[in-house]
């Protein structure tokens, strides 16, 4: 364990303890790294030359146009969040399933995965749905386990389903394509959705009092009106969905262009809500200014531990450790996802992609693991840290906005389910990867030695002798090819008079 030295397992564990005992993790990150390198530079460990490519790090990220859809992303998502349409979404797909057990928990699963590719926010879609569906579903008598779990599971499908952030800041850590890593997410995120699907359907035959249908008063009729009235509030939403995830799939607009268009369709929707204020628009950047500031610390931070790290040969030391775990690539993905999650009960998706993910690609890397499988597989992992007991982000959004009534066990107890299928969905990608790689385009495959290069006008193929031969006159003759003379080709100055 100590072949490369005491030095980086020990910054490893400062950082857990800095963590842990509560500082910030941007500045924790940073004082991690400099500490040591100072440690290091006198202890020989570390070269202080390392040290001069800080400036340069810090200005690569400041110019990073990939991160720039970060802030587009989450401007989009804000916007929408505040404009009604998750609203009408949710009230219409609710009346239309309302008829059937289950019928609210099926349009809630819905909406979020609906909501999910075009906002991408967790907390949007767990708050909207919670303050909108919860009451309802409890004064009609679902189980209040029930209903504040899928309300929860609902909101965290949005990690997975593109346009996610998670996505974007995988790509970037992975040095791999957002485009490619959209691709490899789709699959995971039908299965995601059906499994939930799946699983309120076995549980309306199960136990179909705990999911009763809304009573013919409440949903209303089924008929032409409503249908129209679903089909008006989602089809804006799925061209919103092809403005941003179709161009970029076309290859018509990088991520950054396609998170600018989505926050022009964000402002569009927005208008035709009649939802269009200045201060939604002020509070939508607010919004996206916290996060984007936030993003690039913790990004900076972990350029001065990893830089740190990496010269006290870290990253040898984590190679050496993971290498040589039994069961080959399939026992290193499994141990990294037990790892990962155990470190999402304490750090969020943003520091665990940071720190942790530049720790571990070039292992995978080496392991001949697909990267674009591997980072689509981590973001399905880091679901669970917004659901599982007691640190969940969406455990405490929603606990925000229930009742009193609803207790703080029933919504810890309800979770548990849902993190048990995201969990199973997991599994499903170790050891299916093909419901990543799918979806990739690979491009034909071409043997480079079957290539051969002809010359139109040469009469063959073009062959040159080996270095140092030539001919009678010391010039290098190639077989096969005969120049004309000078004077014959075009544009060439005519011969000299005789």
């Amino acid at each position: 364990m100590f072949d490369f030295g005491i030095i980086p397992p020990a910054m490893f564990l400062g950082m857990i303890i800095f963590m842990l005992y509560g500082f910030p993790v941007a500045f924790s990150l940073a004082a991690v790294g400099l500490f040591f390198a100072i440690i290091g530079i006198f202890t020989g460990h570390f070269g202080e030359v390392f040290l001069q490519a800080l400036p340069l790090r810090f200005f690569g990220i400041l110019s990073n146009d990939l991160l720039l859809a970060i802030p587009f992303f989450t401007f989009m998502g804000a916007v929408l969040e505040r404009c009604g349409l998750a609203e009408d979404l949710l009230e219409g797909t609710g009346k239309l399933f309302g008829g059937i057990p289950g019928g609210l928990a099926y349009a809630v699963i819905l909406v979020g995965a609906v909501l999910g590719a075009i906002t991408g926010t967790v907390a949007a879609s767990v708050i909207t749905m919670g303050m909108i569906s919860l009451p309802i579903m409890l004064r009609y008598g679902y189980n209040p386990r029930l209903a504040t779990g899928v309300i929860a599971a609902s909101g965290t499908i949005t990690q997975v389903i593109p346009p996610s952030l998670v996505l974007v800041v995988l790509a970037d850590q992975l040095g791999r394509s957002v485009g490619d890593m959209y691709l490899g997410a789709i699959g995971p995120s039908i299965l995601q959705v059906t499994i939930f699907v799946l699983f309120i359907l076995v549980m309306s035959i199960i136990r179909p009092k705990s999911m009763p249908p809304l009573p013919k008063e409440v949903r209303g009729d089924f008929n032409w009106a409503l249908l129209v009235r679903v089909l008006m509030g989602m089809v804006p939403s799925i061209v919103l969905i092809f403005l941003v995830l179709g161009t970029i799939f076309m290859g018509l607009a990088t991520p950054t262009e396609a998170g600018a268009l989505g926050v022009v369709g964000a402002i569009v929707l927005a208008a035709m809500n009649r939802r269009l204020t200045w201060p939604l628009i002020r509070e939508a950047m607010s919004s996206t200014t916290h996060i984007t500031s936030m993003v690039v610390m913790i990004l900076i931070g972990s350029t001065c531990f990893s830089l740190v790290f990496q010269g006290m040969d870290g990253s040898r030391w984590i190679e050496h450790m993971l290498s040589g775990i039994p069961g080959g690539p399939v026992g290193f993905l499994i141990f990294v996802n037990i790892f990962i999650f155990v470190l999402a009960f304490f750090l969020d998706f943003f520091e665990i992609a940071f720190i942790v993910i530049p720790m571990l690609a070039p292992v995978a890397s080496s392991l001949g693991i697909d990267l674009i499988w591997f980072g689509v597989l981590i973001c399905v992992n880091m679901q669970t840290s917004f659901m599982h007991p007691p640190f969940g982000f969406a455990l405490f959004y929603l606990r925000s906005i229930a009742s009193k009534d609803v207790k703080t066990s029933d919504i810890y107890m309800g979770a548990l389910p849902w993190v048990g299928m995201q969990l199973i969905l997991v599994a499903i990608v170790i050891f299916w990867p093909q419901s990543v790689t799918y979806w990739l385009d690979h491009g034909p495959k071409v043997d480079p030695n079957s290539i051969k290069i002809e010359v139109p006008g040469f009469g063959g193929q073009l062959g040159l002798p080996p270095m140092g031969g030539g001919g009678g006159n010391g010039s290098p003759q190639i077989p096969g090819l005969t120049l004309p003379p000078l004077n014959g080709l075009p544009g060439a100055p005519p011969p000299p008079a005789k």
